[in-house]
């Protein structure tokens, strides 16, 4: 069992119609057929969408999205249209919401690593394997792999746990020359950002991005790049052989996972509300990546 532990009910705003209401974010879409996309402060881990919100989170997403979106658009365009926010929306929507193209979906979670760890560890410690593909003996956590791999997953709905696909189910599932596109651009991008953040003094271990089609076009979606959807490591502790300090929600996962918690991630009871402070530490590591990334304030 798993999904939220409280769904909340969609604000309702006129000239929009709620289309879905995700673990991190809200859709609608207007009059025009564009979508708008909230970003809300909820928190998801383990498949659960959490009782305690992050202040601040779906603004900076937000911000951290725009920021890179500008810096891959000469490798695949995106879908913002404007943040503007929509004619009766609540105020705190200003920051949190994207106007967007709506485009024709892959249903393929496009994940890109160029290090070990997560569910790729966990597969090559069974196998040797991430995704079907081989790779050499003796890598352990946080090793850096020889190339970026592409690692597909698919989609999951909330409360469902995306599965890694082998590279091969993926033209199964939409064809060849979109599962050759889909590789090609995740890896491209991945480059990019990969040499952004070093640059920075991260490490940019994993992502995942997602992909829709406007016509023949391909098209970067969601969000890019924030400390939720990938994981970024400060470049000066970078040790193989244990788990890495981080930029984003591990702080919240290894919490969940701690005595502390007492929350048992193998029953059906749903994680408890986090204590202030790990909120607070969680919204300071967002706010860091965010700063060390942008070389700007958040504030």
């Amino acid at each position: 069992m798993s999904g939220f532990v409280e769904k909340p009910e969609p604000i309702q705003v006129p000239g929009l119609v709620h289309l879905h209401t995700g673990k991190v974010r809200d859709l609608y879409q207007n009059e025009a057929g564009d979508l708008v996309m909230v970003a809300s402060d909820r928190m998801s881990a383990y498949d659960w969408v959490l009782p305690t919100e992050i202040p601040d989170k779906g603004r900076i997403l937000t911000r951290l999205s725009l920021w890179w979106f500008d810096r891959l658009a000469d490798l695949v365009p995106h879908h913002v249209i404007s943040t503007d926010v929509p004619e009766g929306a609540p105020a705190d929507w200003a920051g949190r919401t994207l106007v967007c193209t709506s485009l024709r979906m892959v249903p393929v979670e496009c994940v890109a690593r160029g290090y070990l760890t997560g569910s790729g560890l966990a597969e090559y410690n069974a196998s040797r394997t991430v995704c079907g593909l081989a790779l050499p003996e003796g890598l352990v956590d946080g090793s850096e792999l020889p190339a970026p791999i592409f690692t597909p997953a698919t989609k999951a709905e909330v409360g469902e746990h995306d599965e890694n696909v082998s590279y091969e189910e993926v033209a199964r599932q939409v064809g060849a020359e979109t599962a050759a596109k889909l590789r090609q651009t995740t890896l491209a991008v991945y480059g990019r950002a990969r040499d952004i953040a070093r640059e920075r003094g991260i490490l940019l271990a994993d992502t995942k991005f997602e992909f829709g089609f406007e016509g023949e076009t391909l098209v970067l979606a969601d969000e890019v790049l924030t400390p939720d959807s990938s994981r970024f490591w400060p470049a000066d502790q970078w040790q193989p052989g244990r788990a890495q300090p981080s930029y984003d929600k591990q702080f919240v996962r290894d919490w969940l996972t701690s005595a502390e918690s007492g929350w048992d991630r193998t029953g059906e009871q749903p994680p408890p509300p986090l204590p202030e402070a790990v909120v607070e530490a969680t919204r300071g590591k967002y706010v860091e990546a965010y700063e060390r990334l942008t070389g700007t304030s958040w504030s």
